[in-house]
């Protein structure tokens, strides 16, 4: 079998395939579950593995399945992953009654492209035609969200980290990996669907920050009291004081939520809790504006006479997409696509574990449009499940072959020519140091 002729036999699989693609994704769709609670979701890969006779491990991560095909050869590793978590959006109409969670993210698409890939090379014994390892990986808590539930978690020792990929870089689950792929949804474009190839995005370092103030009566003795909201708006409107000086090129973000502003109306606040992140395009940019955003939160407190305590916390690293693993993947779309429907993709605001992933091997991380609404809104939905469930993992499939191929020949030029932003030592270094 020739090479093209592999790819094509993988594209039929998956069309063939279709329901049952579909199945998974709307299933994890239809009971979402947010970071390191993945349980159920989980399950479900678990139980497709297990249909298809795949071998797997759990416990990374918690909730994470890695499962290893072994090819013809070992020369190099390429991990498929999808992300099993959701985020919290109440208004969503498929949202969970109990606990807001939503799949408004798209990753059960992305769960679903994991699997569309596991049965086509399962069904056309793909592996033995490739020189190379194939590690189907469904990883958790991509979203970094309920971050004082995740912070305790830590503190119990249950997690060293609050986000999903860099706690399974910390257990060693990436260790015998060489480089990775995954794909995300996005608005889409055309109607027939497009294919973004995917570039660069921020990173961020995270933020519990609490203001401590004093009681006392809001109308009888307001200046017996020390008002923690005010004083914390105060420090939120010093941060916005300062948003002229962050440069456009950093690309800087900062947007805080309350979790706690006062119990009773009638009380002056004496205690509020706020998160947030500190965004930027890259970690130079990320530690100076946390520094700064710190200093105009604290200010806040001072001119109340408050005490704000600001707990930073290991966040994401920006995103950098191997430029070689780029042009493999873009061929790959511009053959099922069509060339006219495939872009580069512009700087991203927006955060990715998967950054922390592009600092350690070669990554891309392509949008795929087959979606309308607004990511993370109410309005999301999956419109286009051909392009989601189908073209998506044809072109996911069709990368990893020609990656592996010729005794991994591709992914050889790839891995050495890819001079890697960290070594693993110096990540976790990194990451500690916000314990």
């Amino acid at each position: 079998m020739t090479k093209e002729e592999l790819k094509a036999a993988l594209c039929a699989a998956i069309e063939k395939r279709l329901e049952d693609i579909r199945a998974i994704g709307l299933s994890i769709a239809e009971e979402p579950e947010l970071g390191y609670k993945e349980v159920k979701t989980s399950a479900k890969v678990q139980e497709a593995f297990d249909r298809l006779g795949i071998a797997y491990e759990t416990g990374f991560g918690v909730t994470g399945v890695k499962a290893r095909l072994a090819g013809a050869g070992h020369r190099r590793t390429v991990a498929l992953l999808g992300e099993l978590d959701a985020i919290v959006c109440r208004e969503h109409p498929m949202s969970d009654p109990v606990t807001g969670a939503a799949h408004c993210c798209g990753h059960n698409v992305q769960i679903a492209n994991l699997v569309a890939v596991a049965m086509a090379v399962k069904d056309v014994d793909a592996m033995k035609y490739l020189g190379g390892d194939l590690v189907l990986f469904a990883v958790p808590a991509e979203e970094y969200v309920e971050i004082e539930y995740r912070n305790k978690l830590r503190e119990e020792k249950k997690i060293e980290f609050l986000g999903g990929k860099a706690q399974i870089i910390a257990e060693g689950g990436f260790d015998d990996v060489d480089m990775a792929l995954q794909m995300h949804v996005d608005p889409a474009t055309h109607p027939e669907g497009n294919f973004q190839v995917g570039n660069t995005s921020n990173g961020f370092i995270g933020k519990l920050i609490t203001y401590r103030g004093k009681a006392a009566h809001a109308a009888g003795a307001p200046d017996k009291g020390v008002n923690a909201l005010n004083a914390c708006m105060m420090g939120v409107m010093g941060v916005n004081a300062i948003r002229e000086t962050f440069r456009e090129e950093d690309c800087v973000r900062f947007h805080p939520i309350i979790n706690s502003g006062g119990d009773l109306v009638n009380v002056i606040p004496d205690y509020v809790k706020m998160e947030s992140y500190v965004r930027a395009s890259n970690l130079p940019a990320m530690k100076d504006v946390n520094a700064r955003i710190n200093r105009a939160l604290q200010a806040g407190a001072m001119a109340l006479g408050a005490e704000c305590d600001i707990h930073d916390l290991a966040g994401y690293l920006p995103m950098k997409p191997d430029e070689n693993f780029r042009a493999v993947l873009r061929a790959n779309a511009q053959k099922i696509f069509g060339a006219e429907f495939v872009t580069e993709g512009e700087h991203a605001a927006g955060s990715t574990d998967m950054g922390d992933v592009s600092h350690l091997m070669p990554v891309v991380h392509p949008w795929v449009g087959c979606v309308s609404g607004v990511l993370h809104g109410a309005n999301y939905r999956l419109t286009d499940e051909k392009t989601a469930f189908t073209k998506t993992p044809q072109v996911l499939a069709g990368t990893i072959v020609d990656l592996l191929w010729d005794d991994a020949a591709e992914a050889e030029r790839i891995c050495a020519a890819h001079k890697p932003e960290l070594t693993k030592a110096e990540y976790l270094e990194y990451m500690r140091s916000f314990a």
